[in-house]
């Protein structure tokens, strides 16, 4: 039985490191981070969108654990949700231009003078896709 607890605490901590590892590898590599900095014009608070990346992987991997239940306002949990969404869509978006991925969507699938269709395809799909997932998922 004690072999058995240790192998799963072995491979428990090997695969946070992996994971870990591969997390600060494609945010280092690819710069992700100075290029949403540059794309939002804020390359003074480039801590700050670094220390929010790390507290908000410490506390994913917190909730994640522990599946917390935070009494907390509907009318304070609105605007965390948005500033929430605004950073992912931001870090998404510091992803997408770092690697031409639109650019080069749109040249396969035929779309060369048409990338704002995609763009609005892409936004819209985020936001039916979020919505179902709260209405479905959440609140069923």
């Amino acid at each position: 039985m004690t072999i058995k607890i240790l192998l799963v605490i072995f491979i428990g901590i090997a695969s946070g490191l992996a994971v870990g590892c591969g997390f600060v590898a494609f945010l280092t590599v690819l710069g992700i981070i100075p290029r949403l900095t540059q794309l939002s014009k804020t390359m003074k608070m480039i801590q700050s969108y670094e220390w929010a990346v790390v507290i908000g992987a410490l506390a994913g991997v917190w909730a994640s654990l522990t599946d917390p239940a935070l009494n907390i306002s509907a009318f304070f949990l609105i605007p965390l949700g948005i500033t929430g969404g605004v950073f992912i869509g931001m870090l998404a978006a510091g992803l997408t231009e770092a690697l031409n991925v639109i650019p080069i969507l749109a040249k396969r699938i035929r779309l060369d003078g048409e990338i704002i269709i995609l763009i609005m395809a892409i936004v819209l799909g985020k936001i039916f896709g979020s919505i179902f997932q709260w209405m479905y998922f959440v609140h069923h």
